[in-house]
Parts: C-alpha cells; sequence; structure tokens
C-alpha cells in the first residue's frame, strides 16, 4: 500500500513534521521509516528529473563541448547539506543514498548555511539542501536547486513532485522503500559521508561563499576595483568602530563565514548561542524573539561605555560627552538565509527591533543608491550613454513605502507572489527585459537578496546598512532625491526618518495569521468579492468616509505574474489578493489589504499597508478585512 507523504510540496520547499513523533516541537533525531523513505524518493525524484532535462544547466552546457555520448555520461555533480535540525543527519543520509544510488557525484557538506550552499553550488549541477527554515524544530523539508544558486522554480517543481507522487504509487510501503534504500549503500555513499571528504568539501564551500560575498557586497568582478572598495570600507567602519552583534541561536551560521567576513570589512563581531544545534529559543527572526539579541546589543554597549569611560575619567561631564558606537544586531533563522535587525539607537539610548517592513527598506535604499553611484561612475569614465533602468523586485504584500525608495532613484518596482523562488525568477525575468536589478526580496519578512545572490543573506542585510552609513556620498545622493537637509555626522536614526512613513501589519502578528476551514482558496475568493463589493459599496463599517476612501482596484499574483485591476478575485486562486484604495484625486493608493494561504504552513495569512503614522487606520482596515473573509469563509 502507498504511504501517504501529507507534506507540503512548494517550490521554497518540500515541509512536514519530521521527528518521529509527529510533535513539531520534538527535539529528538529520528524521523522513523515513513519519513526515511520520503526523503529517498524525493531525492530519487529529484535525479531523475536532473537527468531527464540534461543539457540545460551551465555545466551541461560546457559538457556539450565534448561529443554527445561523453557528455551524457558525465556523472551529475549534487551539493548537499543540512540546517542544525535534529532531523537533519537522518534526512539527509536517505537523500544521499538516493543520489549515491542513482550515479550522482554526491558532495556532502555536512552542517551550512542555505546562502553558503547555493553559493557554492554554482559550480556544481544542482543541491539538495536539509531544512525547514524558520519552522518549529520538529518540523523538516528539502530544498532543491541548480547551478544559478536559487531554487527551483514552481513550474519545475510541479515537475519534479510529479515524479515524487508516481514514485510514491509505484514503490508500495516505506519498508519496500527502505530495503532498496539501505541496499544502496554503496562504495560512493561511505565515501561521500567519510569525515575526510566532508571536511575537505566544506573548507572549499566556505572559501567560494567568502569569494561570493566579497563579489555580492562591492558590486564588481573585478579583483582590483573590490580591493580599492574594500579597502575604503574597512578604513571608514574603523574609524566609526562600527560593531555587529550576532544571536545565532545554534543555527547553520555558527559554521559559517559571519566572523571572518565582517572582520575583513573593518567590522567588530561578537556572537551569542553559538554552538551548532543548541536553539535556546524559537528559530523565527521576528520581535518577539529578537529580544535576545536585544538585550545582548545593550550589554555590548554598556560595556563600551564603562571601558571608555574607566580609561578617561568617570565625570558625568565625560559621561554625557561619549558618543555609543554604532552597534548592529542580528538573528538568523536556522539555515540562516535571513537575519532581521537590531540596533543601538543613539537618540534613544537603547536597542531598538527593526519591523521587517523597515529592514528591507534600509536594504533596498542602500543598494539602489550604490547602483545609481556606479553608474552615475561609469558615464564619468566615458561608459555608454545608454544605461539599463534600475528596477526592484518585491512579493507582493512588501510595503509600498518601496515604491517611494524607488522613485527617488528613477527605479520600477515589480511585484511577484509570496515566496522566494517567485521573487528571484521575477528578478531574472526583468534583467533578460533589460532592466538593472541589483537587489530583490520579500519586505513581509525582511528578506534582502542582493545580486548576484539568489536567496537572502543577513550578511547581505547587516552590509547594506554598514555600506550606507560608511560612504557619504550614498547618503549625499539618497538626502537631495528627497529634497531633506544633508547632515554629515548622520547615524542609522537619521536614516530611518529619512524613510518614507507606513504603518504596515507584521507578518508574526496574531492578527495576520488566520485560520481557514475553506480548503478551495479560489472558491473563498469568489465568496470574499461579493461580501466585499457589498460592503464597500455600503460603506457599512464607515471607513470610506471617514479615511476618504473613494475606489480600489484589485491586484493578484500568481507565481511571476502581477495583474492590477483584476475583475475576478478567484483568479488569483492559491496566489495572493490585494486590493489597493485610493483617494479622490489620487494615482497612488492611500493603503491596501493583502491576502494568501501559506505555501509552507496550514495558516492563512492577511496584513494591511497604510500610508503614513496611523496606527489606528491599519488597525481598522485589517479588521475590516478579517470580518469579510469569516463571512466569506462560512459560505457554502
Amino acid at each position: 500500500m502507498p504511504i501517504e507523504h501529507n507534506m507540503i510540496l512548494s517550490a521554497s520547499g518540500w515541509r512536514k513534521v519530521f521527528a518521529q513523533s509527529g510533535n513539531e516541537r520534538d527535539q529528538s533525531a529520528k524521523i522513523g521509516s515513513v519519513n526515511k523513505a520520503l526523503c529517498f524518493l524525493a531525492a530519487e525524484s529529484f535525479f531523475e528529473w536532473l537527468k531527464a532535462r540534461s543539457g540545460s544547466g551551465q555545466k551541461a552546457k560546457a559538457a556539450a563541448t565534448l561529443n554527445e555520448s561523453k557528455a551524457k555520461k558525465r556523472r551529475l555533480k549534487i551539493v548537499v547539506a543540512t540546517d542544525t535540525r535534529p532531523t537533519g543527519k537522518e534526512c539527509a543520509e536517505y537523500a544521499l543514498k538516493a543520489l549515491c544510488h542513482g550515479g550522482a557525484d554526491a558532495v556532502c557538506l555536512g552542517v551550512a548555511a542555505a546562502p553558503e550552499i547555493m553559493a557554492f553550488a554554482r559550480s556544481f549541477d544542482a543541491f539538495v539542501y536539509i531544512s525547514a527554515s524558520h519552522n518549529p524544530i520538529g518540523h523538516n523539508g528539502i530544498k532543491f536547486g541548480l547551478d544559478d544558486g536559487g531554487v527551483l522554480n514552481a513550474a519545475q517543481n510541479l515537475e519534479v513532485r510529479a515524479i515524487f507522487e508516481r514514485k510514491l504509487n509505484e514503490a508500495g510501503g516505506a519498508e519496500e522503500i527502505l530495503k532498496r534504500a539501505n541496499a544502496a549503500k554503496s562504495a560512493a555513499f561511505l565515501k561521500a559521508v567519510s569525515k575526510e571528504k566532508v571536511a575537505a568539501n566544506k573548507k572549499a564551500s566556505l572559501a567560494a561563499y567568502q569569494k561570493f560575498s566579497r563579489l555580492v557586497t562591492s558590486g564588481t568582478e573585478s579583483a582590483a576595483a573590490q580591493k580599492k572598495f574594500f579597502d575604503g570600507l574597512k578604513a571608514a567602519l574603523k574609524k566609526s568602530k562600527t560593531i555587529v552583534c550576532a544571536d545565532f541561536n545554534g543555527s547553520a551560521r555558527c559554521l559559517c563565514i559571519d566572523k571572518k567576513f565582517f572582520s575583513e570589512c573593518g567590522l567588530k563581531f561578537k556572537a551569542i548561542n553559538a554552538r551548532p544545534g543548541h536553539i535556546v529559543h524559537e528559530i523565527i527572526p521576528e520581535p518577539e524573539n529578537l529580544v535576545h539579541v536585544a538585550r545582548f546589543v545593550e550589554e555590548t554597549a554598556a560595556q563600551i561605555a564603562e571601558s571608555e569611560n574607566c580609561r578617561k575619567t568617570k565625570s558625568a561631564a565625560a559621561q554625557k560627552a561619549f558618543k555609543t558606537p554604532t552597534i548592529i544586531g542580528y538573528m538568523p533563522d536556522c539555515d540562516g538565509d535571513r537575519g532581521n535587525i537590531v540596533y543601538y539607537s543613539q537618540k534613544e539610548v537603547k536597542a531598538k527591533i527593526l519591523k521587517a517592513q523597515e529592514v528591507f527598506a534600509l536594504s533596498v535604499l542602500s543598494e539602489l543608491s550604490f547602483a545609481a553611484l556606479r553608474q552615475k561612475a561609469g558615464k564619468k569614465a566615458g561608459a555608454s550613454n545608454k544605461k539599463a533602468r534600475l528596477a526592484v523586485a518585491v512579493n507582493c504584500p512588501t510595503s509600498m513605502r518601496i515604491e517611494e525608495i524607488a522613485a527617488a532613484f528613477g527605479a520600477k518596482v515589480f511585484r511577484a507572489e509570496v515566496g522566494e523562488a517567485n521573487v528571484v525568477n521575477l528578478a531574472r525575468e526583468k534583467r533578460e527585459a533589460g532592466f538593472e536589478v541589483p537587489i530583490l526580496g520579500e519586505g513581509s519578512n525582511g528578506g534582502t537578496i542582493t545580486y548576484p545572490a539568489s536567496v537572502r543573506d543577513p550578511l547581505n542585510t547587516v552590509m547594506a546598512l554598514a555600506k550606507f552609513l560608511a560612504v557619504k556620498e550614498a547618503w549625499e545622493l539618497w538626502t537631495k532625491a528627497r529634497g531633506i537637509p544633508f547632515k554629515s555626522d548622520y547615524t542609522l536614526d537619521d536614516i530611518l526618518d529619512s524613510l518614507p512613513k507606513y504603518t504596515t501589519t507584521g507578518v508574526s502578528e496574531k492578527r495576520a495569521i488566520l485560520k481557514i476551514k475553506t480548503s478551495d482558496h479560489a472558491a473563498l475568493k469568489k465568496n470574499f468579492q461579493k461580501v466585499f463589493e457589498d460592503s464597500f459599496n455600503k460603506d457599512s463599517e464607515g471607513l470610506l468616509k471617514k479615511y476618504g476612501i473613494v475606489s480600489w482596484k484589485a491586484s493578484l499574483t500568481n507565481g511571476t505574474k502581477e495583474r492590477l485591476g483584476a475583475k475576478d478575485f478567484s483568479k488569483s486562486e492559491k496566489g495572493g489578493l490585494k486590493i489597493l484604495f485610493y483617494e479622490k484625486n489620487s494615482s497612488a493608493p492611500c493603503s491596501f489589504i493583502w491576502m494568501r494561504g501559506s505555501g509552507t504552513e496550514p495558516v492563512f495569512r492577511i496584513m494591511c499597508d497604510v500610508k503614513g503614522k496611523d496606527a489606528k487606520k491599519e488597525k481598522e482596515l485589517l479588521a475590516w478585512e478579517t470580518k469579510m473573509l469569516a463571512q466569506a469563509d462560512k459560505i457554502r
């Protein structure tokens, strides 16, 4: 009898509770026979798909210079790694068995952060990454990707999924699959998991990631230009004594390049909870869990102040004159591809937790300004007058503040459905169309992806802030575009004050997560449209008159496509649905409400974005959306 997998099979990852007990909070390492079988079949399905598409990847294209028979015999090289979840080791074991049994050259890294394996995989054919990102510790999952360092797109994921489901139906029960899996414990598998081989692979992977991070941070492949960039950055950051504090929370970043990379950039670095697998609090890097690194940042500031006062004098005047250096803190999730930010506010004299939308907005501001400076320098150096138009690719619920930031640099904003793969592929499409897309990501979770990276990375987020603080030309360009006074001795407080003001629902807030009974989301949205149009036409909540809203437009996002002005809400299906609201005589929306069922968790997410500092408006519009969804959910 075929086994039931009950996995969420999205392009962002195939996930479920892998702990044998089925308890999502279980910290045990055992996954049980069914889950072992699932890991084996999932990796086997991916490998079968890879072989069927030989000739379309970068490595395969390079091999095409050989004669056809030799190219077909080339063994595919696939990188495999895990985050620090207890179940990762057994999940990886059965994935590796499948790959080795199929004839792949498996390159095992052991534990690695997602950005690390994805940078390293650019030199190979593909990667398999065992992780459930920010989900609770008993969860795990599998991400599949190719030699561009990104995960499979939605269409590719569906093809692998079809093979997987076919294999499930053909393979019989878990015990039958495991017999085949354990028979596959070949010499190739033993070689792949040997301590010596894994250690050598890990060393090479870290070196590749370090090199790639220098490219991403500097924005240039030229060794001479990189040296000039980092020499200047290092001098500026050392002068400002900028400090980076990390709460690793036992994540894969414990075994990563963070300390080395930041130190080489001129940043002082400190970390807590730096033992791999020692996960001491919840994994998702949202405000409720950033309190730990916030406390660490404040302790660091207090130690610096005490040291300075002890070294000089303990007088009240000296204490008042002392200025705490810039301190930036971050906490990654378990796979280390996301790190929301805490900083020490010199204005408020305490650590402040930045909201996800603020983190992304700061990163976009920095990278667009540096892209504009590069274009300006290129023009001065006599480069072609024709320059690519700047653009940003974001997910549907990213705050509209991004449009205002982009407008300052003449950049266009493109939106995709929620999901890292969707945003990455949208950016690729726009580059092919002639745009320069230096940064992309998901403002709703603070995930920053800096080109040519294809994955979120806290290193890139921290460096975006550090670069903007160190290079006054970038700040000057921004202040001029915004029409605000230029201040040479500026701080992160000043940069935040200069951002467009918006009020946005946090992705992890309880009111942003609903339990919906209707499993058919297209039908739910069709019902919602009836409820919404009736409520809007009658202004049944009195909100339209109260906030001057006179019209609306619907935006649907599916994959990389956005349809603005859609008439049928149900066409968004499982994608994103956003209702933009407009005031009289305004071409730009003043607010929006948004909804989408999660692709990786059994929840329905909603949010609201409002121009200006108006918490009451955001709260009331979100409550209106919640009420209408509850009504729509009852319609049968």
